[in-house]
C-alpha cells in the first residue's frame, strides 16, 4: 500500500507542473507576450560577448555584460566578473536577483546570514535590498550570471563600525 503512495505522488506533481505549464503558455499571459522574443544562448567565455565597467565603489577590473534585456527595465540578466581574491564591497539592489555561479569561489555574506560559498552551479537569491557583499576566494576570476527582477542598480553600503 505505501508503494502506490509513492508513485501517486510523482504523478501528481506531475499533472500540476504540467498544468502549471499549460496555464503559463496560455494566450495573454507573460509568456505568450514574449514569444516574439528570439532565444538567446550565452557562453560565458564567449569573444562576443561586450563587458563594460562595473559601479565605481566596485574593485578594479570587475565587469558586467549584459546577456538578455535591458539592465535598466525590468528582467535583464547579466553575467558579472570580479578578479580572483577581489573584495566586493557591502551593497544592496533595489530588485531581487537570482544568481547562478558560473566560475570561481565566491564567498558572499548578506546582512543577518551566515556566509555563502558559491562554486560553479550554485544557485542564490538575494532579496531586493538586503545589504551584502562578498570575495573572490577563487585565484581565477569569478563569474555569475544574475537575473535581476527589476531595473539592475547597485548603491555602496557603509560598513558598520565597530
Amino acid at each position: 500500500m505505501s508503494a502506490n503512495r509513492f508513485h501517486a505522488r510523482p504523478v501528481s506533481w506531475l499533472a500540476f507542473t504540467a498544468g502549471c505549464l499549460i496555464i503559463a503558455a496560455a494566450p495573454g499571459t507573460g509568456a505568450a507576450a514574449d514569444a516574439g522574443e528570439p532565444a538567446v544562448a550565452r557562453n560565458a567565455d564567449d569573444a562576443n560577448l561586450q563587458w563594460g565597467p562595473c559601479p565605481a565603489f566596485m574593485p578594479p577590473g570587475c565587469a558586467i555584460a549584459v546577456l538578455h534585456g535591458d539592465p535598466s527595465k525590468p528582467n535583464a540578466d547579466i553575467l558579472f566578473k570580479v578578479p580572483g581574491g577581489a573584495d566586493i564591497p557591502l551593497h544592496t539592489h533595489t530588485s531581487a536577483e537570482r544568481m547562478v555561479m558560473v566560475a570561481g569561489e565566491l564567498l558572499v555574506t548578506y546582512e543577518g546570514q551566515a556566509e555563502a560559498r558559491l562554486v560553479p552551479g550554485t544557485y542564490a537569491y538575494g532579496p531586493a535590498g538586503r545589504p551584502h557583499g562578498g570575495r573572490c576566494a577563487s585565484d581565477v576570476p569569478c563569474v555569475l550570471m544574475v537575473a535581476f527582477e527589476g531595473p539592475l542598480d547597485a548603491t555602496p553600503v557603509a560598513a558598520a563600525k565597530p
